[in-house]
């Protein structure tokens, strides 16, 4: 295809500067510029013909014979070597009598109407030029030169992906069979809509997809729009608003009537929070700003169009706590699909889904991946497939195999490898007997997830050691006792390391922060303290959907109650570092074993561990019991 043919204002400037370079330079190599009293000098001597007199100059031919004695012989000499004939040109200054000296000299001479066309158009009109090309330059940069510049800025930038366009089907969706059972009914209706009109059904307007970031909500959405064989118009919430007032409203418009051009469709809007978050007064005082008219203009618009017509709105977001009250309504999202994370089964299917074009050894249990990754989401794994099929063609082996995904699943979790780093023998020493105590309580508390490995290889930035642990099954509740034998073992690490050396490092800070997370939790939020009762003192819930850091509570309880708490919590650990001391002391061979394993090692895996405590003597057993 040819490429199309665009007019620039700058190819004109850029001609128009050349052909004036080249007159210049032209007049220049066939005229001699004269002084005024040479000009004199040679019309008295009758030296001169055909003189033109235009815009304060004059130009015309000069005979060079017989100037001696006239002009200077220096001046000749440079005369001659240029001919003997040639034309001049000189600047007149205020002379009254030069014509009558023109005419006593028989001079052929004429004046020329002076124009003065060109210096207008170069001194105004030129600029204006300029300066309006400029303004579109940079108008257009601003508004979005792929949307067709300043005059379009209020055109939605959805993109339009028609029918098949989207790629994904429901078999490329795994894991949440509940959520594509809710929106099959909306690929059912968009494929054959008589059979819900004839019983007087209407379809839900809006369907919201909640889920944690990586659950498959954009997929799951594409596939919909896959499976209905329908144009889907795509876009994301913070595309709406703009710098300029109005423009996210228009845009809104916009949309909607590119959708009824184009229905029956799809419209999804990701990110719904960048757009919907709950109206209120702003600190200014106002609280009517750009993105609350854009959001007012949403909801009129999905007042006041009609799903009959095949039209349906589909947003995706993992913060619907924040949304505004008004877009969650009956008659606008109607239908909220939530989507959680996977269950073992769910993350095993969606392990297949992404391992359909990944060569796979024999030995690959997929199975086994599944009930290492709890908590894994759909992006995650997809992530573990593809990390373990870049190292096994980065090592040339012609298969992914077991070792590969137990790899990538290290980096992922624990973060990359640092082979090069040097540590003392002091500190080695130091990081075994801290990852063994946290394997040693796990292995004996009833209520602790399996370890799977435990090593001393340092990863990513602070993690000097790690051990791994697999849970038997997936949990959905937690157990008060639960919840101690947690404590236990993330305090297992600093409780080993004061019982060898009699000193503590700083290794055991992020278990230290997550024992206190914990229990704080239990007396706050659970309501599992004796001393503060069923009450909950939490007044700001974490993000639905998120994981991080807790906003800072508003503290609602009086002083006391806050020194309550802050007992309560001490003495949950207090109890726990006691407890984790005497299973650690009745174990000390077996905790010595472990960590001299992984001085040598520096791994040790789940049979290793077997190994270890089979072989552990049957007097510290019973010393346990």
């Amino acid at each position: 295809m040819d490429k199309k043919q665009t007019f620039s204002f700058w190819y004109v400037l850029a001609a128009l500067l050349v052909l004036l370079t080249l007159q210049d330079l032209l007049g220049r190599q066939h005229t001699e510029t004269l002084a005024y009293s040479e000009f004199k000098q040679a019309l008295a001597a009758g030296k001169l013909d055909d003189v033109l007199l235009r815009d304060g100059m004059a130009v015309g031919r000069l005979d060079v014979n017989g100037l001696e004695g006239v002009l200077a012989p220096e001046r000749i000499a440079v005369l001659r070597q240029k001919g003997e004939a040639h034309r001049f040109a000189t600047v007149l200054v205020d002379d009254p009598d030069l014509v009558a000296q023109l005419d006593a000299a028989k001079v052929r001479y004429a004046g020329v109407a002076e124009s003065r066309w060109l210096a207008l158009l170069f001194s105004w009109v030129m600029p204006v030029l300029f300066f309006l090309a400029v303004w579109f330059f940079v108008m257009k940069r601003l508004s979005g030169g792929l949307h067709g510049g300043m005059l379009e800025i209020g055109k939605s930038k959805a993109r339009v992906y028609m029918e098949k366009e989207t790629g994904v089907s429901f078999k490329d969706v795994a894991g949440i069979d509940e959520a594509k059972e809710e929106l099959m009914e909306v690929v059912e209706f968009l494929q054959n809509p008589d059979r819900y009109r004839r019983l007087g059904g209407k379809i839900p307007k809006g369907v919201l997809i909640v889920g944690a970031p990586g659950t498959g909500k954009t997929l799951l959405a594409k596939a919909v729009a896959g499976e209905a064989g329908v144009p889907f118009l795509s876009l994301s919430g913070s595309e709406f608003v703009e710098m300029f007032v109005g423009v996210g409203a228009a845009r809104v418009r916009d949309l909607f009537e590119q959708a009824a051009a184009k229905a029956p469709c799809i419209v999804f809007i990701d990110e719904l929070d960048a757009l919907g978050k709950a109206r209120g007064v702003s600190a200014l005082g106002g609280g009517n700003d750009e993105r609350e008219q854009t959001l007012n203009q949403l909801l009129v618009q999905m007042d006041g169009f009609d799903t009959n017509r095949g039209v349906i709105i589909l947003a995706a977001t993992n913060r619907p706590e924040i949304l505004d009250p008004a877009l969650l309504r009956a008659g606008r999202f109607d239908r909220h699909v939530s989507i959680d994370r996977p269950d073992l089964n769910g993350r095993r299917q969606i392990l297949e889904v992404h391992a359909r074009n990944v060569t796979l050894a024999p030995q690959v249990d997929l199975a086994s991946i599944a009930a290492r990754t709890p908590g894994f989401a759909g992006a995650d794994l997809a992530n573990l497939v593809n990390e373990a099929t870049l190292r096994a063609a980065r090592h040339g082996k012609d298969a992914v195999d077991m070792h590969d995904f137990e790899e990538a699943l290290d980096r992922i979790v624990a973060g990359l490898e640092k082979k090069n780093r040097v540590m003392n023998p002091t500190e080695r020493r130091f990081i075994a007997y801290h990852e063994a105590g946290h394997a040693m309580v796990a292995e004996h508390r009833e209520h602790a997830d399996r370890v799977a490995k435990v090593s001393i290889i340092p990863r990513g930035i602070a993690a000097l050691g790690y051990t791994q642990q697999s849970p038997t099954e997936d949990r959905y509740l937690l157990r008060r006792s639960e919840l101690l034998d947690r404590l236990d073992v993330l305090l297992g690490g600093r409780v080993a390391e004061e019982l060898v050396f009699g000193d503590v490092s700083t290794g055991a800070e992020n278990d230290l922060q997550r024992a206190t997370d914990i229990a704080r939790r239990m007396v706050t939020h659970y309501g599992m303290s004796e001393a503060l009762g069923l009450a909950t003192y939490d007044t700001q819930p974490r993000p639905m959907f998120l994981d991080g850091p807790a906003p800072p509570e508003l503290r609602t309880c009086s002083e006391r109650t806050a020194e309550a708490i802050d007992a309560e919590v001490r003495q949950l650990l207090d109890e726990s570092r006691a407890r984790v001391s005497a299973t650690l002391a009745a174990h000390r061979p077996a905790l010595d074993a472990l960590a001299v394993l992984l001085l040598e090692k520096e791994v040790v895996d789940r049979a290793m561990l077997d190994s270890l405590l089979r072989s552990e003597p049957a007097s510290a057993l019973a010393d346990a019991a």
